[in-house]
Protein backbone atom coordinates (compact mmCIF):
# COMPACT_ATOMS: atom_id res chain seq x y z
CA UNK A 1 0.00 0.00 0.00
CA UNK A 2 1.21 3.59 -0.67
CA UNK A 3 1.86 5.80 1.94
CA UNK A 4 2.70 9.59 2.40
CA UNK A 5 4.02 10.89 5.39
CA UNK A 6 3.63 15.02 5.63
CA UNK A 7 6.71 16.55 7.64
CA UNK A 8 6.52 20.05 8.47
CA UNK A 9 9.74 21.47 6.57
CA UNK A 10 8.72 23.24 3.35
CA UNK A 11 5.74 22.21 1.03
CA UNK A 12 4.41 23.75 -2.06
CA UNK A 13 0.69 23.95 -2.17
CA UNK A 14 0.08 22.69 -5.79
CA UNK A 15 -2.29 20.38 -7.93
CA UNK A 16 1.09 17.91 -7.96
CA UNK A 17 1.16 17.47 -4.95
CA UNK A 18 -2.16 16.91 -3.89
CA UNK A 19 -2.67 14.22 -6.64
CA UNK A 20 0.61 12.71 -4.69
CA UNK A 21 -1.28 12.79 -1.35
CA UNK A 22 -4.80 11.58 -2.75
CA UNK A 23 -3.12 8.92 -4.33
CA UNK A 24 -1.76 7.16 -1.57
CA UNK A 25 -3.98 4.53 0.54
CA UNK A 26 -2.36 5.82 4.19
CA UNK A 27 -1.68 9.43 4.87
CA UNK A 28 0.24 9.97 7.80
CA UNK A 29 1.25 13.37 9.42
CA UNK A 30 4.33 14.38 11.15
CA UNK A 31 3.32 16.72 13.73
CA UNK A 32 3.54 20.43 12.38
CA UNK A 33 2.80 19.02 8.83
CA UNK A 34 -0.97 19.15 9.47
CA UNK A 35 -0.42 22.72 8.63
CA UNK A 36 0.10 21.62 4.80
CA UNK A 37 -3.20 19.28 4.90
CA UNK A 38 -5.64 21.81 6.22
CA UNK A 39 -3.93 24.36 3.49
CA UNK A 40 -4.56 21.22 1.45
CA UNK A 41 -8.04 20.62 2.76
CA UNK A 42 -7.10 16.60 2.90
CA UNK A 43 -7.77 14.99 6.17
CA UNK A 44 -5.11 12.99 6.96
CA UNK A 45 -5.31 9.08 8.86
CA UNK A 46 -3.47 10.20 11.63
CA UNK A 47 -0.83 12.75 12.68
CA UNK A 48 2.10 11.55 15.23
CA UNK A 49 4.33 12.97 17.26
CA UNK A 50 5.30 14.89 20.56
CA UNK A 51 2.95 18.22 19.46
CA UNK A 52 5.52 20.69 19.95
CA UNK A 53 5.57 22.33 16.49
CA UNK A 54 1.86 22.25 15.72
CA UNK A 55 0.25 25.18 16.14
CA UNK A 56 -2.74 25.60 18.84
CA UNK A 57 -5.38 26.54 16.05
CA UNK A 58 -4.04 23.16 14.01
CA UNK A 59 -4.45 21.00 17.27
CA UNK A 60 -7.50 22.67 17.37
CA UNK A 61 -8.52 21.31 14.03
CA UNK A 62 -7.39 17.66 14.36
CA UNK A 63 -9.70 17.48 17.51
CA UNK A 64 -12.57 19.08 15.29
CA UNK A 65 -12.66 16.75 12.70
CA UNK A 66 -11.44 13.44 14.82
CA UNK A 67 -8.60 12.39 12.93
CA UNK A 68 -6.84 10.02 14.96
CA UNK A 69 -3.65 11.82 17.23
CA UNK A 70 -0.92 9.34 18.23
CA UNK A 71 0.78 11.18 21.10
CA UNK A 72 4.58 10.53 22.13
CA UNK A 73 7.01 12.53 24.55
CA UNK A 74 8.95 14.98 24.13
CA UNK A 75 11.77 13.06 24.94
CA UNK A 76 12.09 10.35 23.04
CA UNK A 77 14.90 8.79 20.65
CA UNK A 78 13.04 9.15 17.46
CA UNK A 79 11.44 12.36 15.11
CA UNK A 80 8.56 12.89 14.58
CA UNK A 81 8.82 11.65 10.93
CA UNK A 82 10.77 8.35 12.21
CA UNK A 83 7.54 7.43 14.63
CA UNK A 84 5.15 7.71 11.32
CA UNK A 85 7.64 5.62 9.14
CA UNK A 86 7.07 3.17 11.80
CA UNK A 87 3.42 3.56 12.19
CA UNK A 88 3.07 3.50 8.35
CA UNK A 89 5.20 0.02 8.24
CA UNK A 90 3.05 -1.69 11.30
CA UNK A 91 -0.49 -0.46 8.58
CA UNK A 92 0.96 -2.48 6.03
CA UNK A 93 2.97 0.46 3.96
CA UNK A 94 4.73 -0.88 1.22
CA UNK A 95 5.89 1.97 -0.69
CA UNK A 96 6.70 5.32 1.43
CA UNK A 97 6.22 9.28 -0.31
CA UNK A 98 8.09 12.06 2.21
CA UNK A 99 6.89 15.28 1.34
CA UNK A 100 7.31 18.39 3.52
CA UNK A 101 10.72 16.78 4.58
CA UNK A 102 13.37 19.16 3.76
CA UNK A 103 13.60 22.76 4.77
CA UNK A 104 15.45 25.34 6.74
CA UNK A 105 16.23 22.76 9.45
CA UNK A 106 19.69 20.84 7.59
CA UNK A 107 19.52 18.33 10.95
CA UNK A 108 16.42 17.29 9.90
CA UNK A 109 16.80 16.99 6.26
CA UNK A 110 20.08 14.68 6.80
CA UNK A 111 18.37 12.45 8.66
CA UNK A 112 15.22 12.03 6.83
CA UNK A 113 17.63 11.05 3.58
CA UNK A 114 18.80 8.17 6.76
CA UNK A 115 15.53 6.92 7.12
CA UNK A 116 15.02 6.33 3.43
CA UNK A 117 18.48 4.43 3.66
CA UNK A 118 16.75 2.47 6.73
CA UNK A 119 13.72 1.86 4.46
CA UNK A 120 16.33 0.69 1.10
CA UNK A 121 17.70 -1.80 3.46
CA UNK A 122 14.49 -2.91 3.94
CA UNK A 123 13.65 -3.32 0.47
CA UNK A 124 11.13 -0.70 0.93
CA UNK A 125 10.42 2.04 -2.00
CA UNK A 126 10.72 5.65 -0.82
CA UNK A 127 11.59 8.84 -2.08
CA UNK A 128 11.39 12.69 -0.97
CA UNK A 129 9.69 14.55 -2.90
CA UNK A 130 9.79 18.56 -3.16
CA UNK A 131 9.51 21.43 -5.45
CA UNK A 132 13.27 20.87 -6.61
CA UNK A 133 14.09 17.53 -5.94
CA UNK A 134 13.22 13.96 -6.30
CA UNK A 135 15.58 12.00 -3.63
CA UNK A 136 15.79 8.01 -3.40
CA UNK A 137 18.21 5.50 -2.16
CA UNK A 138 19.48 2.71 -4.39
CA UNK A 139 20.81 -0.14 -3.21
CA UNK A 140 21.02 -2.50 -6.17
CA UNK A 141 19.09 -1.54 -9.27
CA UNK A 142 16.51 1.24 -10.40
CA UNK A 143 14.84 2.62 -13.23
CA UNK A 144 14.07 5.81 -13.58
CA UNK A 145 11.58 8.01 -15.38
CA UNK A 146 12.55 11.94 -16.71
CA UNK A 147 12.83 14.32 -19.47
CA UNK A 148 15.87 15.14 -21.63
CA UNK A 149 18.14 17.74 -19.71
CA UNK A 150 16.92 16.65 -16.80
CA UNK A 151 19.44 16.28 -13.39
CA UNK A 152 20.22 13.51 -12.52
CA UNK A 153 22.93 13.03 -9.30
CA UNK A 154 24.70 10.57 -7.95
CA UNK A 155 26.26 10.70 -4.16
CA UNK A 156 27.43 7.33 -2.28
CA UNK A 157 25.80 7.13 0.81
CA UNK A 158 27.99 4.31 2.08
CA UNK A 159 31.86 4.92 2.33
CA UNK A 160 32.43 3.69 -1.35
CA UNK A 161 30.07 2.57 -3.99
CA UNK A 162 31.33 -0.26 -6.17
CA UNK A 163 30.18 -1.47 -9.07
CA UNK A 164 28.00 1.87 -10.39
CA UNK A 165 26.37 1.94 -13.82
CA UNK A 166 24.10 4.27 -15.05
CA UNK A 167 22.36 4.17 -18.71
CA UNK A 168 20.29 6.43 -20.52
CA UNK A 169 22.44 9.73 -19.22
CA UNK A 170 25.03 11.87 -21.11
CA UNK A 171 27.75 10.82 -19.00
CA UNK A 172 27.25 6.87 -18.19
CA UNK A 173 28.97 5.13 -15.93
CA UNK A 174 30.42 1.36 -16.38
CA UNK A 175 31.52 -0.63 -13.02
CA UNK A 176 32.62 2.89 -11.74
CA UNK A 177 32.98 3.18 -8.00
CA UNK A 178 32.33 6.31 -6.26
CA UNK A 179 33.58 6.95 -3.11
CA UNK A 180 32.14 9.29 -0.47
CA UNK A 181 33.06 13.02 -0.46
CA UNK A 182 33.10 12.27 -4.58
CA UNK A 183 31.70 14.81 -6.52
CA UNK A 184 32.15 12.85 -9.67
CA UNK A 185 28.24 11.80 -10.01
CA UNK A 186 27.28 15.15 -9.38
CA UNK A 187 24.98 17.24 -12.51
CA UNK A 188 24.46 14.10 -15.26
CA UNK A 189 21.76 14.49 -17.49
CA UNK A 190 18.96 12.55 -18.34
CA UNK A 191 19.49 11.49 -22.48
CA UNK A 192 16.39 10.30 -23.13
CA UNK A 193 13.61 9.57 -21.36
CA UNK A 194 14.53 7.22 -18.72
CA UNK A 195 17.83 6.03 -17.02
CA UNK A 196 19.14 2.80 -15.35
CA UNK A 197 21.40 2.60 -12.31
CA UNK A 198 23.09 -0.25 -10.54
CA UNK A 199 25.33 -0.56 -7.71
CA UNK A 200 26.67 -4.01 -6.62
CA UNK A 201 28.12 -2.61 -3.98
CA UNK A 202 27.21 0.30 -1.42
CA UNK A 203 24.46 2.81 -1.37
CA UNK A 204 24.33 5.50 -3.60
CA UNK A 205 21.63 8.59 -2.78
CA UNK A 206 20.23 9.26 -6.54
CA UNK A 207 18.44 12.96 -7.22
CA UNK A 208 16.65 13.86 -10.15
CA UNK A 209 16.72 17.93 -9.97
CA UNK A 210 14.69 20.44 -11.44
CA UNK A 211 16.28 24.19 -11.40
Amino acid sequence: MKCVIIANGDLEYSEKTAGIIRGAGLIVCADGGIRHLKALHIFPHAVIGDFDSALPEDKLYVEEKNIKMISHPSRKNETDTELCISWALLNHATDITLLGATGTRLDHTLANIYLLKKLALRGIPARIIDTHNTLCIVTSHMELKGRPGEFLSLLPITEKAAGVMIKGVEYPLEDATLEMGSSLGISNVFKETAACVTVREGALMVIQSRD
